[in-house]
């Protein structure tokens, strides 16, 4: 179903608080604040290439090195107590999907917070995940900014946007759908309580930090990278505040698809 007018222009409000999410606070600052009209424009001026090109292209020596996914997982997050069971799905997604199951096994996710829980004037989503909110000193106004810190680099580990249309072989890699002229919806859509990377404006800027979408939001598809689809304990979801931290986050199947380069 198309979004009416109106409801297409609270998206275009809100989508902005998705563009600060996995971003340094350098690239804050030259991104809108949340709230504003922060909705990613690409101007196309080259001809379009195809799906497998420009994969193939953008793939090479840069996937190489990160955790990769092969098949899929179960993870259960637990929130004040209750069980969020999600299905993560390395098939269709396989380094986005690798890099949460990474991070979920090293206990990045553990006693981090709820940021941002955007439901009013509609239903939105609940995004969470900075590493920077584990710690009860750090500046709130921070949350919101950071991702994971890969102890071997001392640098922020940051996965490429990764986006599988339908029909494809393979996902498409560092660009949008619009920016590469795709048509096609993806495999993976942004479906309530679909579980998607949050983003700066630099399309290969996630981290760490992810959303659920609270309900279908079929305008960020070919946007944002999909990886996973609450199976169980949406109704958990849908109670979540802001502030509210992840008591746990545990891999109870799939663990043995997790590919990690050595």
């Amino acid at each position: 179903m198309r979004l009416k007018f109106s409801q297409f222009l609270v998206a275009f409000l809100i989508i902005g608080s998705l563009m600060l999410g996995g971003c340094s606070a350098q690239e804050v600052s030259l991104n809108s604040s949340p709230g504003s009209t922060a909705v990613e424009t690409t101007t196309t001026t080259a001809e379009a290439t195809s799906v497998s090109e420009t994969t193939s292209e953008s793939n090479s020596g840069m996937t190489n090195s990160l955790p990769r996914l092969e098949g899929k997982a179960t993870v259960v997050i637990t929130v004040k107590g209750s069980p969020i069971t999600v299905e993560v799905d390395g098939t269709n997604a396989p380094i986005t999907a690798g890099n949460f199951i990474d991070l979920v096994q090293k206990g990045v996710y553990d006693n981090t917070v709820f940021h941002r829980v955007v439901r009013q004037p509609q239903p939105f989503v609940v995004q969470g995940g900075d590493p920077q909110s584990k710690d009860p000193k750090s500046s709130q106004q921070l949350w919101g900014t950071g991702g994971y810190i890969d102890p071997k680099t001392g640098t922020e580990r940051r996965i490429p946007l990764e986006i599988k249309p339908k029909g494809e072989a393979e996902p498409l890699y560092s660009k949008t759908f619009e920016s590469a002229r795709v048509t096609v919806a993806p495999e993976l859509q942004h479906k309530q309580g679909a579980v998607a990377m949050a983003r700066s404006q630099q399309p290969d800027s996630a981290s760490s930090q992810f959303y659920f979408a609270l309900a279908d939001l079929g305008f960020l598809d070919g946007n944002y990278a999909v990886f996973g689809q609450v199976t169980q304990g949406f109704d958990v979801v849908n109670k979540i505040q802001q502030g509210d931290r992840i008591d746990s986050a545990k891999v109870t199947q799939g663990a043995e698809n997790l590919k990690v380069p050595q």
